[in-house]
């Protein structure tokens, strides 16, 4: 009875067995030993038959996990994100100061050249009143 449980339990696992794993022979040459020599074909077969892979054991605990706060890789990347906002903000600031004061002298030069404007207006009508006050003057003078 046990012989017969050795040689199926040997059969299956051969045939389970990827053929990769094989010592030596093959397959077909191991499934033949194991059924045509009683018992020490079996036993072959588990000693010799296939390569073991033993488990490897984890080289110890695995490492316990950080909490952000106390993780100085974490701490420092968010510094240094605040520090590329920090210099984003202040570059902002600087460009939004620079088209500011770009917009007041702009302003101011439109100011200044209406304020021309109208001076110009003004004496351009000045002295339209004055020469119509000398040609008044000198058809009063012409009539005399």
């Amino acid at each position: 009875m046990v012989a017969i449980a050795l040689l199926v339990y040997a059969l299956i696992d051969c045939l389970q067995t990827d053929s990769a794993r094989f010592r030596s022979l093959n397959r077909v040459a191991w499934v033949a030993i194991i059924v045509l020599v009683p018992i020490i074909g079996p036993v072959l077969w588990l000693v010799l038959g296939k390569l073991r892979t033993r488990p490897q054991r984890p080289a110890g605990p695995p490492p316990r996990p950080v909490a952000p706060d106390d993780d100085p890789e974490f701490l420092r990347h968010l510094r240094d994100i605040d520090t590329k906002h920090e210099q984003m903000l202040n570059q902002w600031e600087a460009d939004l100061r620079k088209r500011e004061a770009e917009a007041k002298a702009a302003k101011d030069a439109e100011e200044r050249a209406a304020a021309e404007e109208v001076e110009r207006r003004k004496q351009a009508e000045a002295r339209k009143r004055e020469d119509e006050a000398r040609q008044r003057t000198d058809d009063e003078d012409d009539s005399r």
